[in-house]
């Protein structure tokens, strides 16, 4: 027999993809607060197998991002027919905002930093935390999270033990998961040149790790396989699978990987939550307080991450990880 859930509850976060994998912590709270009640997230496409595969979540709607008016109040008309209980803003940006201005009269009770809500995160150091703490800090203000983790660095990465136990065995001895120990890189995230680390310096680490006898893998978007075949100039064996995995592959490459390291991004998040010991890239542009990556994880920042030398970043791999023979 199907049990029936109480009450119904929305959770609101579309992205970008860095921070949707950080709030991942926040949803798993929801569902453990509300665990008799329904649950819907609303997102976007991008995320909508990942979030649909998690234990958090009775349905998942991905049509977040529709613009314009119309779709806005078709959204806005949608929300208020469903008659949820509450709704956790974890995104707390215009949009939702404006979708919470436009569901007056007879608004839920609403987790956010809109003014006016019944439930308002009213720290005014709010954007000054980091995420997870911020968002911890939220549901704690929303009376789901006694004793939440909110000091600086108190909160733990996201637990994505769930994907991990989907994992299917891993691949042959020359492949990652073998027992040939192998390093990711992350060449992509953002398009501003100075917020990315060269894709020369990338390579040179990639013949450094190739020389210590491990394999390399290379993660990214569909877009960023040229940063792949650059790689592949200097290290031909390393492995391009940019375009070739959804985010619940990343992870578990993550969880078997010696080594990871890459430009701030969400493959490098995914990865460091999975377990693997990481080194997060940061430009001087970004603020590493508010969404660095939990975990085993070193920050190595520059103003312009051209500056920052390949040995400096060999040498905070060499105290992450054990060296392999060289085969």
């Amino acid at each position: 027999m199907i049990q029936r859930r109480s009450n119904r509850i929305l959770v609101i976060r579309w992205g970008p993809i860095g921070e949707f994998v950080l709030s991942l912590s926040a949803m798993q709270r929801i569902r453990e607060a509300h665990a008799k009640d329904q649950i819907t997230l609303l997102t976007t496409r991008q995320f909508e197998a990942l979030a649909k595969s998690s234990p958090w979540f009775d349905e998942v709607e991905s049509d977040g991002d529709a613009a314009g008016v119309g779709p806005t109040m078709a959204l806005v008309n949608r929300i208020k027919r469903a008659k949820y209980a509450r709704v956790y803003d974890l995104q707390n940006d215009g949009r939702t905002r404006t979708l919470f201005r436009l569901m007056w009269p007879g608004r839920p009770a609403w987790s956010g930093a809109a003014q006016g809500a019944s439930l308002r995160h009213r720290n005014p150091a709010r954007d000054r935390m980091h995420i997870l703490e911020r968002q911890a800090d939220q549901l704690a203000a929303a009376g789901i999270w006694p004793n939440a983790p909110t000091e600086p660095g108190a909160a733990p990465a996201p637990d994505l033990s769930w994907i991990l136990k989907k994992a299917p065995p891993p691949r042959g001895p020359t492949g990652p998961g073998g027992p040939k120990p192998y390093v990711i890189l992350a060449p992509g995230g953002s398009s501003k040149p100075e917020a990315r680390w060269p894709v020369e310096q990338f390579a040179a680490l990639a013949n450094h790790f190739r020389a210590l006898g491990f394999d390399i893998v290379i993660l990214g978007g569909p877009d960023e396989s040229a940063l792949a075949r650059a790689i592949q100039r200097t290290v031909s064996q390393a492995r391009d699978l940019t375009g070739r995995t959804d985010f619940a592959q990343i992870a578990i490459l993550g969880a078997r990987a010696a080594l990871a390291i890459g430009n701030a991004s969400g493959p490098i998040q995914l990865i460091a939550a999975a377990g693997a010991p990481t080194i997060a890239l940061f430009s001087g542009a970004m603020d590493p307080r508010l969404t660095a990556p939990r975990g085993y994880v070193t920050i190595l920042q520059a103003k312009t991450l051209a500056d920052l030398p390949v040995a400096q970043v060999a040498q905070a791999a060499a105290a992450l990880v054990p060296q392999p023979r060289s085969p």
